[in-house]
């Protein structure tokens, strides 16, 4: 379990994560990582198996790779925007990339992520991203 800042633990337990990578070695360490913090946890490879999964799983926060073999991460950001309008409900986003030039960042956030993180991945950052989008710490 991470520590918040006043060596408290931060729990994630009950959230729902939904991971989409076409990589199974990044899926199942994402999985994993989230499964010992305690989140419920879905995964997908791919745009059209993430929004099969979305509606009836409605999680707390999506993680998307950029590059997936159907469509981008940025197709993917601004369909769940689509359903999340209908919805009337907002489904926080975190982008894992290995693209890392300032202009694929800006792309992210315009399609409608709030968070941008680099790969290789740094497995404390993005439990304190998910953390910071779902408003359990917020110092992260």
């Amino acid at each position: 379990m991470v520590e918040m800042m006043d060596n408290k633990p931060l729990s994630l337990q009950g959230l729902r994560l939904l991971i989409v990578d076409d990589d199974p070695d990044t899926r199942k360490l994402l999985s994993i990582l989230f499964t010992l913090e305690e989140a419920d946890v879905m995964t997908a490879t791919s745009v059209s198996e993430a929004l099969e999964i979305l509606p009836s799983f409605k999680p707390d926060v999506l993680i998307s790779d950029i590059c997936l073999p159907d469509e981008d991460g940025y197709s993917l950001m601004r369909k769940v925007k689509k359903l999340d309008s209908a919805r009337g409900k907002r489904t926080p986003a975190i982008a894992l990339t290995a693209f890392i030039r300032e202009a694929d960042e800006i792309y992210a956030y315009i399609a409608g992520f709030q968070k941008y993180l680099c790969k290789p991945i740094d497995l404390d950052e993005l439990i304190w991203a998910v953390a910071s989008l779902t408003g359990l710490q917020q110092y992260a």
